[in-house]
């Protein structure tokens, strides 16, 4: 039941045991987060929580209970097909919330030794990537999408910058030809979304199979390549996975770290604070600032208890999802020293215990790179409209801006566009950014020429940077 406007979506009786179980995808969660976790951590270490319609789990919100189920695989299994209530039909379908969470032979839903193999492939391919290169390849995206916007001397830093970075980015790293680039701009941006989620994950695996297929035969300088070359022997459905699982653990977390940083360091006082000036900070800074306070996944590690378990006087019920908020284990107040000096180590942004981010090194490289180019590239940004007035796009997982309008002296752009959305039609499609085809105009009988279809970002990044 949706609560009314007077209420919060976890009202309880002070002193009572929580009864209430809250909507995590609704305006009121979005709006503010923090409320509910504070409400939540009163009653102890977890709550029970609604991700999407008829999909129910518990929410770990105390940083100690966080730690105890991502450091006890053996009591905590990553692998989603225990999840009870979508073995028995419970779960929609077509519920937009099941591919972030149904099964995958991945890392990220994978236990022991499994788990250790895939992780294994995984890592030592990560760590193939040259820094200086990606630092490059950033910075190449990065004046490539500036150039379309510099002239309007308006833009929105999220759907024209910070969402559509590292998903370029990572047709680069993939080593994506240009029309399977497209097509995986397309779905994956549609799947985090949650728009047609079942058309976008079946257009998804279909194009990552081809590009497996690809790289098989025309082996690369590229992650694709070197997860076939690992000596873990991945099968074709293990590859097109571990790029499902390294594309959802990069793009989303990274978009919204970027958007939050730009945000942060735009404002004229940081939110939450109460004397430290947004404009005055480092881009370092305001990284960790936002992975401390705005973490861009707030709520996801899914774990199955593999047995009822009893955490600080909760009952986890076995193989049902307990989720981990990483936004609210930061907030706890047991962590005031910490959060007064914002350790650097202290966070849990970046998950802990054998599932522990794989890539935070390069993710952090990515982000500071992005934030210090557009920031260098335009001296003169200022936002649109005030901070407070920001909104934040509905979902269980994220903190994620709906948009970040600013406004700044037009400049001419440096390259050519080649083929991609112009300046003056990309503000008109800021509701649809990875549109791959504007609408075809009425062609005459007579004429013999067909509408051309419009190339997608990928393809139009390629025509201009030969790679």
């Amino acid at each position: 039941m949706d609560p009314s406007p007077t209420s919060h979506p976890y009202d309880a009786p002070t002193g009572c045991p929580v009864q209430h179980q809250a909507s995590l995808y609704g305006p009121e969660f979005a709006a503010d987060p923090h409320r509910f976790y504070d409400e939540a951590r009163t009653h102890g270490p977890a709550a029970p929580i609604e991700l999407a319609p008829g999909v129910d789990a518990t929410l770990i919100v105390q940083h100690e209970a966080a730690l105890r189920v991502l450091q006890n695989p053996a009591l905590f299994a990553r692998d989603s097909r225990r999840w009870a209530a979508l073995r028995e039909g419970e779960v929609p379908m077509d519920s937009p919330v099941l591919p972030m969470m149904v099964y995958r032979p991945n890392c990220l839903f994978t236990d022991g030794a499994e788990h250790l193999r895939l992780r294994k492939a995984v890592t030592e391919s990560l760590a193939r990537l040259n820094s200086s290169r990606l630092s490059r390849d950033v910075e190449r995206i990065a004046d490539y999408l500036i150039d379309q916007f510099s002239e309007r001397g308006t833009a929105d830093l999220l759907n024209e910058y910070a969402k559509l970075l590292p998903l370029l980015l990572f047709n680069q790293i993939f080593g994506c030809p240009g029309d399977i680039g497209d097509r995986l701009t397309r779905s994956m941006s549609a799947i985090f979304d949650g728009e047609d989620v079942l058309r976008a994950n079946a257009e998804l695996t279909e194009c990552l199979m081809e590009l497996v297929s690809i790289k098989r035969r025309q082996p690369g300088e590229d992650v694709t390549s070197w997860l076939i070359q690992h000596p873990a022997g991945l099968r074709d459905e293990e590859l097109k996975d571990q790029l499902v699982m390294l594309m959802g653990a990069g793009v989303e977390p990274e978009r919204n770290l970027i958007g939050n940083a730009l945000l942060l360091m735009l404002s004229g006082r940081q939110p939450g604070a109460s004397d430290r000036r947004g404009s005055g900070m480092l881009v370092e800074d305001a990284l960790d600032d936002v992975l401390w306070n705005n973490p861009p996944i707030a709520n996801y590690a899914t774990h199955f208890p593999v047995r009822d378990i009893e955490l600080n006087g909760t009952t986890l019920k076995a193989d049902t999802p307990v989720l981990i908020s990483f936004a609210a284990a930061n907030s706890d107040p047991h962590l005031t020293d910490a959060r007064q000096t914002l350790s650097k180590g202290a966070h849990l942004a970046w998950g802990a215990g054998p599932h522990v981010c794989p890539a935070k090194s390069p993710a952090t490289l990515i982000a500071l790179t992005a934030v210090e180019k557009i920031l260098n590239a335009v001296p003169d940004l200022a936002l649109a409209v005030p901070a407070a007035g920001m909104a934040w796009r509905p979902g269980p997982f994220h903190r994620a801006l709906v948009a970040l309008p600013v406004r700044f002296t037009p400049t001419p752009a440096r390259r050519t566009t080649g083929g991609a959305p112009q300046p003056a039609a990309v503000s008109a499609q800021l509701s649809d950014p990875y549109r791959t085809a504007a609408p075809a105009a009425a062609t005459p009988r007579h004429s013999a020429e067909q509408p051309k279809k419009q190339k997608g970002w990928w393809s139009s990044f390629l025509d201009v940077f030969r790679v």
